[in-house]
């Protein structure tokens, strides 16, 4: 999943990109209001972490710009403890769940996870394709019961096609789900991650669509057209 990190305090920031990161994730970030309003505008997003005491534009107004603009990314807001009103406006103004500062790191993670299932319409913590199990707890990944070594990017590979699958994914969108705004972008390298990853699950997991691109079925599931 690719999730935006919006803090303006640099050593916060830095441990929720280092948290999110070992979870999984693709992580990009910003430290003031107008930086995360123009990220969420020309980017996708699978869920944001936004803090509402941001320079140059405040938190409140970033989530009511995106929701204007379409954005409907889930978005859990931080906000400063015992303040409620800003609790109330982050919800009126669309956030999806808040926390208040100080928190526990493993919390966020895991009102994040929520937020996520809820998005994909996950029921449970473990994702399940024939076969395959991803623990989105435990960043883990189990074959007929067996655990599955996957490098990081392997690993967001396939959250992204079980959380998705069936549906077909083009390169381009697995390349941005798979790294941050700021790196080189070949979709071309998807075809070498997607031939790693093949190897490692049962066979037919994967099916290639002619001209657009993979998506994740049960193995020995009849191919779909």
């Amino acid at each position: 999943m690719r999730i935006l990190v919006v803090e303006d305090e640099p050593t916060l920031r830095a441990q929720l990109v280092a948290a999110i990161a070992h979870a999984g994730h693709t992580v990009e970030e910003a430290g003031d209001g107008a930086a995360a309003d123009y990220l969420g505008s020309v980017e996708a997003f699978d869920a944001a972490v936004l803090d509402l005491g941001l320079p140059v534009l405040d938190g409140l107004s970033v989530l009511r710009r995106w929701r204007a603009a379409g954005r409907a990314m889930p978005v859990l807001v931080l906000t400063a403890r015992g303040a409620w009103h800003e609790k109330v406006a982050g919800m009126d103004a669309g956030a999806d769940d808040y926390l208040a500062k100080p928190f526990h790191m493993e919390e966020l993670l895991a009102r994040l996870r929520a937020l996520l299932r809820r998005l994909s319409a996950h029921a449970s913590a473990e994702w399940r394709c024939g076969g395959i199990l991803l623990d989105t707890r435990q960043a883990r990944v189990l074959v007929d019961g067996q655990p599955l070594s996957l490098t990081s990017h392997e690993f967001k590979l396939l959250s992204l096609l079980m959380q998705r699958k069936g549906e077909v994914l083009s390169r381009t969108e697995l390349s941005e789900h798979l790294y941050p705004q700021d790196c080189d972008r070949d979709s071309n390298t998807i075809e070498v991650f997607v031939g790693r990853l093949r190897r490692k699950l049962p066979p037919d997991s994967i099916e290639t669509v002619r001209g657009l691109g993979y998506r994740l079925v049960e193995a020995g599931a009849p191919e779909q057209s």
